[in-house]
């Protein structure tokens, strides 16, 4: 059965007051301070079983690098850990109120972002997970992120309940002001860099706006012509991707001859039909550009072993470059507790998810199905590699960094959620009080004593040999 699109009509066209008195009557059957609770099943599987089942549909060779990655610190193995969290949050209580989720929103997937008219915008980044579900998971997802990061950086629990209850307290009241707003008024709204700037970065200390103003500047370098100067290399006389393997593996260098050429022509087609989802604008703009070399790229921690290839197109000249990252889009690790994608390719799904929850998206970001060399058909979905992002640095970040990062991150998250779910009826369960933000300290502290033993699971099946591991 295919789930209802979160906003679907039974709910859309209900009054103001419907919606409100549906978001009150939840708080009846779930009572906000239910969210606090959080505690293992005695079914709940072996977390490396787990990781173990979706490394079995990844690059064989590059499954080692995931594990190396994850068992660096309890935050890396978090942030390979959604389809973990995916299971255990399906065991926790529910309003019944349901957006377009990202699915693995952890703070790092919160950061500075071009929009074409070529603006900073802060924006949640990653959507590989994205599928309607309940908002609680993502807000949840969230708030256990901050935690984790808190004790990483020696935060004490005071700290840590500061952070996390500003960040959720950030996101209800965000909600109730899209409660009270127009449809697009919601739909228009977005978090520019300087109105970001004056809201949550102006009034803070000397050394937070040196480190705002640093990572924006940063932000603006890492464009295209950043990632072209560093990526290539002219070779033979002409321009080719650099190789740095395995992160950067050329496939001129992956495979022998004939399987190369196979691989090649479907990666070239696959470039080339994928621009039929783009605006017709912009799929002008894309077939001005000529591929001129393929690579395979080791990306993200929770990514890694997926297949993603990226491509060098040039325009003009050789001064005018495109790259472009085409990376797999399997199922959502929500769907076995949320329902299906509605959409039959799972690229689809990445790319209308993201273009719901995103204030404004990349211009080339579209998607393909493919028929791989293996046999198997695979979905993709496809973006620019690089395009002004700034990363946060949370190990940089004292209590009150992280505190103000963590607002940022529940506005705009509520504002995503806006968009997609009923927010009025999110709104009146949420409610004016902070009985909701006090029930995500606690579980967020809960949830990161599971995550820390998940961890230590997975570096013992790394100690005893039972899956293997490598640095890169």
């Amino acid at each position: 059965m295919t789930p209802a699109h979160p906003a679907d009509s039974s709910t859309r066209h209900r009054t103001p007051q419907e919606r409100a008195a549906l978001g009150k009557a939840a708080r009846t059957s779930v009572p906000r301070s239910g969210h606090a609770e959080f505690a293992p099943g005695e079914k709940r599987p072996d977390p490396v079983d787990v990781i173990e089942a979706q490394s079995a549909m990844r690059v064989p060779e590059l499954v080692p690098i995931r594990y190396g990655r994850m068992i660096e610190s309890p935050f890396r193995f978090y942030r390979g850990a959604a389809a973990i969290m995916a299971g255990d949050l399906a065991g926790t209580p529910r309003s019944g109120i349901t957006a377009q989720l990202c699915g693995d929103a952890h703070l790092l997937n919160f950061r500075l972002l071009a929009s074409p008219e070529r603006r900073l915008m802060f924006d949640i980044n990653d959507f590989d997970e994205t599928l309607p579900g309940p908002w609680e998971w993502d807000v949840k997802r969230l708030s256990a992120s901050l935690v984790i990061a808190g004790r990483a950086n020696g935060f004490s629990v005071t700290e840590r309940a500061d952070v996390v209850s500003a960040a959720v307290r950030s996101y209800r009241e965000w909600m109730r002001r899209y409660a009270k707003s127009s449809n697009l008024a919601v739909w228009y709204a977005q978090f520019e860099e300087d109105r970001v700037w004056t809201q949550y970065i102006r009034d803070m200390s000397e050394r937070a706006r040196d480190i705002w103003a640093q990572s924006v500047a940063k932000a603006r370098t890492r464009d295209t012509l950043q990632a072209y100067a560093k990526l290539t290399h002219v070779a033979d006389g002409r321009i080719r991707i650099a190789p740095d393997p395995p992160l950067i593996t050329p496939l001129r260098d992956l495979l022998p001859d004939d399987e190369r050429s196979t691989l090649e022509k479907q990666l070239r087609r696959l470039l080339e039909r994928y621009g039929k989802t783009l605006q017709s604008d912009r799929r002008f703009l894309l077939e001005q550009y000529r591929i001129v070399d393929l690579a395979r790229k080791v990306v993200g921690v929770g990514s890694v072993g997926t297949r993603c290839w990226i491509a060098l197109l040039l325009g003009r000249d050789d001064k005018d470059p495109l790259l472009l990252q085409a990376k797999e889009a399997d199922a959502s690790v929500l769907a076995p507790f949320a329902g299906a994608s509605r959409y039959r390719s799972q690229g689809e799904r990445v790319v209308s998810g993201q273009r719901l929850m995103q204030a404004t998206s990349d211009i080339f970001l579209g998607w393909e199905r493919v028929d791989a060399v293996d046999g198997r058909r695979r979905d993709f979905y496809i973006r620019q590699l690089r395009d002004w992002k700034g990363i946060a640095e949370p190990a940089a970040m004292l209590p009150p960094g992280l505190r103000t990062f963590g607002e940022m991150c529940g506005a705009t998250l509520a504002r995503a959620h806006a968009r997609s779910g009923d927010r009025i009826a999110i709104a009146s369960y949420l409610g004016a009080g902070d009985v909701f933000d006090r029930a995500l300290v606690t579980f967020a502290e809960l949830y990161a004593d599971q995550n820390e033993r998940d961890h230590q699971a997975l570096v013992d099946a790394v100690r005893s040999g039972r899956v293997a591991a490598e640095a890169a």
